[in-house]
């Protein structure tokens, strides 16, 4: 084990920057930064060496210790948070308090030593990023301390046991920041709202069970022994009797009835209300927080200067031809996810005419059941693959359009990807609600895919049946594989890393004395061994959670336990992203916000998640 200390003088602020560091402030590093032992002479080696001396340049304290990785802690000095302070203080207070001092929260620390980190530029004109990308360094991330607060959410907030315990809202803020924070009490007041429309769901689903076989529709289906049907196919599909269907519409009718359009009038209203009612539980929250007129563009000027005194605001070159490529690459994507679309109904079309003609009685008998039923799946691991693909295509287009802030690039970032992810996600519903018999052709003319496979019809009682068939499926995959997933993926990643990375041991010779190892060598490692986060994980949840709500107020007519399902989701959801927070995944970049802003899309959806649901001819 290598350990070695840089210490290196602050650049003088004002007159009174001079201070010493306390025995408990010199164990508290804002940063560590971990590489791989590269050789010396290196072409890494030197790029990390230029780095390492341009910190140590703005004042940064270093230390590096040396284990199977290189592990870099570093310190920023004192006069960089007072510049903070002063930079975006208050005016009035600049002339009032002009050497009051107060110590910036952690979360603020860390949020400005990790931006310096990001814009400190080596004489070859590379930034971290850019050194990561070439493996110069492998990681770089705040720590995890072992102070109260965290010990506290650890204990109060990231059990299993709490799951019907309020949240401690201020604890999270003071550990991970406002943006966390707003998270979470997003998510705490949509869940407790969700519970009303869980619970006339249920009496709608339970109303609809109780008239099962009252339907005067499903009756005459039900009597209807001599009337014949059109064959499903053209090739070894006989004739049958309507009666048959009898199980069919009595399903029908206990989904589509008249509580079904009062529900949706009812969630369409609710999902307004709501929204309503966020806006002033945010603003009371933000209020309260002293952030109602905080403005992220002024932050992060601000930490520029601090980075950099002869900084200048770049200027915003618009590009016809750049927004131009953006927007055809945007299209052409579109476009793919539209013949994803159509290809589910190819396959469904096609499925239904193969089970018809298949051996088993079972399968010709419920042969378009069973292509729903698949279909459905079909689209589900179709959701979780363009996912992944749809992410990386927008973060690709964002970077393609250079935007001039980190906030400008997450808008752009959420735009796409919500375009993105709503088609990949209600596009075969859309279908399946508006489309679905009503292209199909008629006897003797019926329209046809490639001039073989006729497109499928609905019963002959609706095709809301369809639609909550492919509802449920989505949503309880969804909400039980993709949960199990979320949560077993980093937990299991988390006991490899542990395992793979624990810390060589020493062999020592006789008579030798054991070496104390530094208190640091330990927390550092645990640290590095914890789950990797990026800028977008906290992202990943909040889109998560509007993909949600446009399931239960887009399409929640044809599936009224939607809500209810969400809501015990939510429940369930509240502590696993605790859990993955505070246990499993290295601390968060604390980011300040007012506003859950462009993330909660679903501000904009509102108007359309009222038209579908009113639209719907049941």
């Amino acid at each position: 084990m290598q350990e070695e200390i840089l210490l290196t003088p602050c650049f003088p602020f004002e007159d009174s920057d001079t201070f010493a560091f306390t025995g408990q402030d010199e164990e508290k590093w804002d940063f560590v930064l971990v590489s791989d032992i590269h050789e010396m002479g290196s072409e890494k080696e030197i790029k990390r060496k230029k780095f390492l001396d341009e910190l140590s340049k703005k004042g940064f304290t270093i230390k590096k210790i040396e284990d199977r990785k290189l592990f870099y802690g570093v310190r920023a000095p004192k006069h960089f948070f007072r510049k903070y302070q002063w930079l975006l203080r208050n005016p009035d207070s600049r002339i009032q308090d002009l050497n009051a001092q107060q110590d910036v929260p952690v979360t603020t620390r860390i949020r400005i030593v990790n931006f310096i980190l990001h814009n400190t530029v080596t004489p070859d004109l590379e930034k971290l990023r850019d050194l990561m990308k070439k493996n110069v360094f492998e990681a770089a991330f705040p720590l995890h301390e072992k102070e109260e607060v965290r010990e506290f959410l650890k204990e109060k907030w990231a059990r299993w046991r709490d799951i019907f315990c309020q949240q401690p809202i201020e604890k999270i803020r003071c550990y991970f920041g406002e943006k966390v924070a707003l998270y979470f009490t997003w998510l705490g007041w949509y869940t407790y709202l969700l519970g009303f429309a869980a619970g006339v769901g249920l009496v709608v689903f339970v109303a609809g069970i109780t008239v099962f076989n009252s339907s005067q529709v499903s009756k005459e289906i039900c009597e209807a022994n001599d009337t014949l049907m059109c064959p499903l196919c053209d090739q070894k599909c006989p004739f049958w009797l309507l009666a048959d269907t009898c199980m069919y519409a009595r399903v029908t009718h206990m989904i589509d009835n008249e509580g079904t359009v009062v529900f949706a009038m009812f969630m369409a209203i609710w999902a307004t209300v709501f929204l309503e009612l966020w806006k002033r539980q945010r603003a009371q929250v933000v209020t309260n927080w002293d952030l109602y007129g905080w403005d992220e563009d002024e932050e992060e000027l601000a930490m520029e200067l601090i980075n950099n005194l002869q900084h200048e605001p770049r200027r915003y070159r618009h590009s016809y031809l750049r927004s131009t490529i953006v927007l055809l690459l945007v299209l052409l994507m579109i476009v793919v996810l539209i013949g994803i679309a159509h290809a589910l109904v190819i396959y469904r079309v096609v499925a239904t005419a193969l089970f018809t003609q298949s051996d088993s009685e079972f399968f010709r008998e419920q042969a378009n059941l069973v292509a729903v039923i698949t279909g459905a799946v079909l689209h589900y691991i179709t959701i979780v693959i363009m996912t992944k693909i749809n992410r990386r295509v927008a973060l690709f287009l964002c970077d393609l359009e250079k935007p001039r802030t980190f906030s400008q690039h997450e808008n752009n970032f959420t735009i796409k990807i919500f375009i993105f992810q709503f088609l990949t996600n209600f596009s075969s519903l859309i279908y399946i609600a508006f489309f679905l018999g009503r292209i199909n052709g008629h006897p003797g003319n019926y329209v046809r895919i490639a001039g073989k496979w006729r497109l499928e019809e609905c019963h002959p009682s609706g095709c809301i049946t369809d639609l909550f068939i492919q509802m449920a499926i989505i949503m309880m995959l969804k909400q039980t594989i993709s949960n199990v997933v979320e949560y077993l993926v980093p937990w299991l990643a988390h006991k490899i890393r542990k395992r793979q990375k624990r810390p060589k041991k020493k062999h020592l010779v006789l008579g030798e004395e054991e070496e104390v190892e530094d208190p640091c060598k330990k927390q550092w490692l645990i640290n590095y061994q914890l789950n990797e986060v990026n800028i977008f994980s906290l992202f990943d949840e909040f889109l998560e959670m509007v993909i949600q709500y446009s399931f239960t107020t887009i399409f929640v007519a044809a599936f009224p336990l939607a809500p209810l399902l969400a809501f015990f989701n939510n429940l369930f959801e509240i502590r696993l992203d605790a859990i993955k927070m505070t246990r499993l995944r290295r601390r968060m970049v604390p980011r300040k916000t007012n506003d859950i802003g462009e993330e909660f899309g679903c501000r904009s959806w509102k108007p359309l998640a009222s038209w579908l649901s009113s639209g719907m001819d049941w």
